[in-house]
């Protein structure tokens, strides 16, 4: 089982739980903690065994945004050691290290699901809008504070949180960069529901359990890269062709078989294709961008 500086980990039962270990911090974000995510998300991807990763936050914060220790050059690349300017450096040019994680987990083969227990602001937020589903505790509390910083929104937010809620929603939210509770995240379509802190992550764990223990794990992985890609599709025939070219692989495979069969029989299913190995190309010439 990996270690990692910043971050808690462990595999039960196919469900993988990482959580933000800073609590001294609230769980503040700094540049191992992005180190430590990316890696953490490569492992569970190759890990056959996950069948559906929990993020959530150690103590009684998920994440208070950056960590701000140095002052006022907190956000200065500049200032910066030559170590972090380095962990940020992709194709010459520094990139947002909230960015780096948030497209790790869009590229994420298992599905994420956040389990927020309580204050997530600024890059807390945000790398949560590149999460599937998101539960929340009655102690959560959410921030786009950039604006009250004198910053702008990161981690790909402007893409993933007008996809969320709306442009309206998220232009209000950043605009006023204001403090509001998890009923008012619910309401306005961030997350999903809202749970009692001690029922929060066994509500997330159930879910899990559910993706787990019924469904296939390869039909998993397309059907997440199929709904957070064709977001952006620019007409729906990119949709129609990436999911003819999946029906057509996967309606030969093994879990086809296993799920129909399964069904038939009126048994539980035992799906014998890995992600590691049968996950097909249904992208035709597509490729995604290799910013990350």
């Amino acid at each position: 089982m990996p270690s990692f500086e910043t971050l808690l980990y462990s595999v039960e039962d196919g469900i993988a739980t990482i959580t933000l270990n800073r609590p001294d911090r609230l769980n503040a974000f700094n540049t191992q903690m992005m180190n430590d995510l990316i890696a953490a998300f490569d492992e569970t991807d190759g890990d056959d065994a996950v069948r559906a990763v929990i993020v959530t936050g150690a103590g009684r914060g998920f994440c208070a945004g950056a960590d701000l220790a140095a002052g006022g050059d907190t956000f200065n690349y500049d200032a910066r050691t030559a170590a972090d300017r380095e962990a940020r450096m992709r194709e010459g040019v520094q990139r947002d290290g909230g960015g780096l994680v948030t497209l790790r987990i869009f590229d994420s083969l298992k599905p994420v699901i956040s389990a927020c227990n309580g204050p997530a602001v600024g890059v807390g937020v945000t790398m949560q809008l590149a999460m599937d589903i998101r539960l929340a505790s009655t102690a959560a509390r959410y921030g786009f504070v950039f604006a009250r910083r004198g910053l702008n929104p990161e981690a790909a937010s402007s893409w993933f949180l007008p996809h969320l809620v709306g442009v309206q929603t998220a232009l209000e939210w950043c605009y006023t960069g204001r403090i509001f509770p998890a009923a008012e995240a619910h309401e306005r379509g961030l997350v999903r529901s809202v749970h009692a802190p001690d029922d929060l992550l066994p509500a997330a764990r159930a879910l899990a359990r559910e993706i787990a223990d019924n469904t296939a794990p390869v039909s998993v992985a397309i059907t997440r890269q199929l709904i957070w890609r064709m977001a952006g599709a620019s007409h729906p025939m990119e949709a129609h062709q990436a999911d003819s070219r999946g029906i057509q692989a996967r309606g030969k495979s093994g879990d086809a078989r296993e799920g129909v069969t399964s069904f038939l029989e009126k048994r539980a299913p035992n799906y014998p294709d890995k992600v590691s190995s049968d996950l097909p190309d249904i992208w035709g010439h597509w490729t995604a961008p290799t910013f990350r």
